[in-house]
């Protein structure tokens, strides 16, 4: 997989072993359009499979970011994929191995940006959006993105949070979730 943009652009990431569906380069690249200028904010990557969000946001601006996958076969490849953060930018990604949903429990930090990125066979969406919002994860003015089979519904307001907007891509829908106001 292809950094599409900032400090790494044009470096590639490597696949881990396990199921994985990585977001499309086209997919990545509009949704960091859509977000702009990073510069200073945090970012949560949740189901991080190869780490290649996170890497994606620290390329292009992100300061405090952080990234959470479950599988015990993807760790080797994500720190050997985040390392790259660190040798070219001196920035570090904080990794975390666990379930998505023990790490919201657990979480004391607050993010501005979250994505969302859950295997397509994951049932529980809306329980996802909800946690975010019920543990408080999303800052003021933050945005919480999340992707999904076009097949999967998601309604326009879950906890605190409200649909702003979404984009199509291919079989894939990405929902972009604001604090209501």
């Amino acid at each position: 997989m292809r950094i599409t943009g900032g400090e790494l652009k044009g470096r590639f990431t490597k696949c881990p072993d396990g199921v994985i569906r990585p977001a499309m380069d086209r997919m990545r690249e509009s949704i960091f359009a859509i977000l702009g200028d990073l510069s200073g904010k945090s970012f949560l990557d949740l189901f991080s499979g190869s780490g290649t969000i996170a890497i994606e946001a620290v390329s292009r601006g992100a300061d405090n970011v952080v990234l959470c996958e479950k599988d015990k076969i993807k760790i080797k490849t994500v720190l050997e994929n985040v390392s790259m953060t660190e040798k070219v930018m001196q920035k570090k990604i904080e990794c975390h191995f666990m379930p998505v949903e023990l790490f919201i429990k657990r979480s004391k930090s607050q993010y501005d940006i979250i994505f969302c990125d859950p295997p397509f066979p994951y049932k529980f969406h809306q329980d996802l959006i909800e946690s975010i919002s019920e543990y408080g994860l999303l800052k003021e003015n933050g945005i919480v993105l999340i992707h999904r089979p076009s097949e999967k519904e998601m309604p326009d307001k879950l906890g605190n949070l409200r649909k702003k907007e979404y984009r199509i891509y291919g079989r894939s829908i990405v929902d972009f979730y604001e604090i209501d106001s």
